[in-house]
């Protein structure tokens, strides 16, 4: 017991240390001409406007709430195989169609491309196999179906392949569009950091937005802030760290903000990060794993 009062002591004393400050609103106002500055014409910003942009891969993850645990930590180390004869044709070309009714004429790629993809080891290995090795994913079958699909321009139907797994009730799914016609979600420059997270639009309040943020349990949230301009908005959420002790704990929030004008057809930038945040907030659950 005096072990775990030490340890908690420490955790709150390092928790402590009051690092992050409030942003003066004429540093914000400095930070977002750079942020504007750096993304107006750049090429992601054509990308984003004009091209194919998956906002989370091709490869689409199940849903992991009641997953067997066994599952995550094959599938992250890579532990599959083939159990049946993948369709060998190459499936015809397609034409996406997005919200605002652009569209673009894209190649596909095969069952046995999408199975090599989808198959490979995640980049970070977050818990190695057990010792006697990991249960396998056995691979039954493969069916091309359309799904919905989040890019930077909307949610689109896509073809994709479905691979049903032995003992696994909800498929693997990866997007049958060739990479030669997609450009990567940009990551963060090194030494900033995201701010805002993910956005949505408020019902009957064409000026507001819903922004989702994340903070330490020891912040305070002292309002958000727009910079706009005719093409783009900048926004922030304003936090500052407590000087009181606390136990840190990482947390996911949502608070509005009210723009002088519609968001129309206007681009949204982190102010953090200098990139769009995802259009569409998600209710990610936590996964823990299980039997």
């Amino acid at each position: 017991m005096r072990k775990l009062a030490w340890f908690l002591s420490l955790v709150l004393l390092l928790s402590a240390d009051g690092s992050r400050s409030r942003m003066p609103l004429e540093k914000f106002q400095d930070r977002a001409r750079e942020v504007i500055d750096r993304w107006r014409g750049s090429e992601m910003d054509r990308a984003w406007r004009d091209g194919f942009v998956p906002l989370n891969g091709l490869d689409v993850e199940p849903e992991w709430m009641g997953m067997p645990g066994w599952v995550g930590v094959s599938k992250t180390n890579g532990a599959w195989a083939l159990d049946v004869d993948l369709p060998t044709g190459s499936p015809a070309g397609t034409r996406l169609r997005w919200p605002d009714g652009s569209t673009l004429t894209v190649p596909l790629i095969t069952a046995a491309a999408a199975y090599a993809e989808r198959s490979k080891p995640d980049d970070f290995v977050e818990e190695d196999c057990p010792p006697g090795g990991c249960t396998t994913l056995r691979v039954t079958g493969a069916e091309l179906r359309d799904i919905p699909f989040l890019t930077s321009r909307g949610i689109i139907q896509v073809p994709a392949w479905h691979f049903t797994v032995k003992g696994v009730r909800k498929k693997f799914i990866h997007a049958a569009i060739s990479p030669s016609v997609t450009t990567s979600s940009p990551t963060p420059p090194e030494g900033e950091y995201r701010e805002v997270m993910a956005f949505e639009h408020v019902p009957k309040k064409p000026r507001e937005l819903l922004l989702q943020y994340e903070h330490d349990s020891c912040d305070h949230t002292h309002g958000t802030r727009a910079y706009e301009t005719r093409d783009l908005v900048v926004v922030d959420v304003d936090v500052r760290s407590s000087a009181e002790l606390c136990l840190g704990v990482g947390l996911i929030d949502q608070i509005a903000i009210t723009l002088s004008q519609p968001l129309g057809d206007r681009l949204l930038l982190d102010s953090g990060t200098g990139l769009p945040p995802t259009p569409g907030i998600q209710q990610t659950p936590f996964w823990w794993g299980g039997a």
